[in-house]
């Protein structure tokens, strides 16, 4: 049975690191893994969009609408504009921050009222403040392993392979902050 992870966010938030935890995670776990990665205005704050699928055999990395079994979303518009990819019981892990797009910056657009209320009315959501964990843990930039210790709580991998993957894939240097962000994603409840 092959599972897919669609990873969301704007450019700079750190989807490829995340991917290549979980890509790195999965390999070690036995299962045959393929990643895409679709950038679109990635260093304008434009949607940046990875694919992860893996299972006992993987043909294709590409993820249709209606079949990813979750939804990562770095932000909450994300959330709402990947919405539809997520298939029927899926659940979108999502950071609560907003994040303006430019047509909102400029005054040409407003950012939709109530995303998440209204998601939760379609899809399941666990939606959690991806942001103020990642200053606890030491920084704003480890929103992207919050959310990935979050994701950790439904793979059933166990928690200490999380970590194993977190220190092949991230600079000695900052390793054990990212622990940290992995351990208060994981461990997060309402």
């Amino acid at each position: 049975m092959t599972k897919s992870i669609m990873i969301v966010g704007v450019g700079g938030q750190g989807s490829l690191l995340a991917s290549n935890l979980l890509g790195k995670l999965l390999l070690s776990e036995g299962y045959d893994v393929k990643v895409s990665e679709v950038h679109g205005m990635s260093q304008r704050g434009g949607s940046v969009v990875t694919y992860v699928r893996f299972g006992d055999k993987v043909y294709s990395p590409i993820i249709e609408e209606g079949s990813a079994d979750f939804v990562v979303s770095f932000e909450k518009l994300e959330a709402g504009r990947w919405a539809p990819f997520l298939k029927e019981g899926g659940t979108i892990i999502t950071n609560t921050q907003q994040i303006d797009p430019m047509p909102v910056v400029t005054g040409a657009a407003e950012y939709p009222e109530a995303i998440l209320e209204e998601l939760r009315g379609k899809v399941k959501v666990d939606a959690l403040d991806a942001l103020t964990l990642a200053e606890e843990a030491g920084s704003s930039k480890a929103v992207n392993i919050v959310l990935m210790g979050r994701l950790a709580k439904y793979l059933g991998i166990p928690y200490e392979k999380w970590e194993e993957a977190l220190r092949v894939v991230v600079k000695p240097r900052f390793i054990e902050m990212n622990i940290k962000a992995l351990s208060l994603g994981y461990n997060y409840s309402e």
